[in-house]
């Protein structure tokens, strides 16, 4: 096993059938960060309020573990999960490790409540042409980012390349700062 492979990364998952509240559950029992993109609203069933956590990006979710451990987690969920997976100098398929780094901006804009996002999936994320800004005031403050006009609004996008794309709601440009 090579030090890359020992260290400790972000990796994708698509969670075959939306069933990413068990594999969160299973990882949480390892003792496995993870993070899924969600939002809460309150449901209320005859006059009962509840608070409900529903994922935002279908099927999608995050986790911290070595490589060899995400290649173990894909061959024991085979069937219910995919491991998002790039390929090496070699063609050999494996885990697409997330920079923390991106995955720290992706987890800033999709845990600010804002309910304005917009979602992209590997498909789209080529959209990290454009400008360079980190947002300076407001819910998503410390966020970098490029600038791409969709919608016909200017927005903040954070992209995990090959996986998905966010993009915020429109971030009034004295709230940006542009960065080299």
């Amino acid at each position: 096993m090579t030090d890359d492979e020992s260290q400790i990364h972000w990796y994708a998952l698509k969670v075959f059938f939306n069933k990413v509240f068990e594999v969160e559950n299973l990882l949480a029992k390892r003792g496995c960060e993870s993070y899924i993109p969600c939002e809460t609203e309150t449901v209320v069933t005859n006059g009962v309020g509840r608070t409900v956590r529903r994922t935002i990006i279908p099927a999608l979710m995050f986790f911290r573990s070595t490589q060899c451990d995400a290649e173990k987690l894909q061959a024991e969920l085979r069937g219910r999960v995919m491991l998002y997976t790039t390929l090496d100098d070699d063609g050999k398929r494996s885990p697409a490790a997330i920079p923390d780094y991106e995955m720290a901006m992706f987890i800033l804009v999709t845990s600010a409540g804002d309910k304005g996002l917009t979602y992209f999936d590997g498909e789209h994320a080529t959209y990290h042409v454009g400008e360079r800004v980190r947002v300076i005031r407001g819910i998503f403050k410390g966020a970098e980012g490029y600038i791409k006009r969709i919608k016909h609004n200017r927005c903040l996008t954070i992209s995990l390349r090959g996986i998905c794309m966010v993009a915020t709601s429109y971030i009034p440009p004295c709230d940006l700062e542009k960065l080299d």
